[in-house]
């Protein structure tokens, strides 16, 4: 589920988000910004196409923070359009409603 939020088709789609960010959402962005779950889903419905494969993600990291939420923690690696490589340290918090797993928690740290 984390990956897919990675996929075009899946960032644009406002019916796919609503399933996987829970009300109350909020994300820190690497860039210092600070998001809820509508603005996030709005910049998103309304992100440029982009080739999602330009996304690399290595060690993922899953720790149980209770009986219904997990912490994942990841790397990414993006190219921007200048030709140099973005890594960003990225956290998660899943949250299980007794039906299905929801993000309620997105973390993005820009690493030097």
């Amino acid at each position: 589920m984390e990956e897919a939020l990675h996929q075009p088709d899946t960032r644009r789609c406002r019916r796919t988000l609503e399933i996987l960010l829970a009300d109350g959402f909020m994300e820190i962005g690497a860039s210092g910004s600070v998001y809820d779950r509508t603005t996030i889903m709005e910049l998103l419905e309304r992100e440029p196409g982009t080739d999602g494969n330009n996304v690399e993600t290595a060690n993922y990291a899953l720790k149980p923070i209770s009986s219904d939420a997990v912490l994942l923690t990841y790397e990414t690696r993006r190219s921007t359009p200048n030709g140099s490589v973005q890594c960003v340290l990225r956290s998660s918090i899943w949250k299980y409603d007794g039906c299905k797993w929801q993000m309620l928690f997105h973390q993005g740290t820009v690493k030097p």
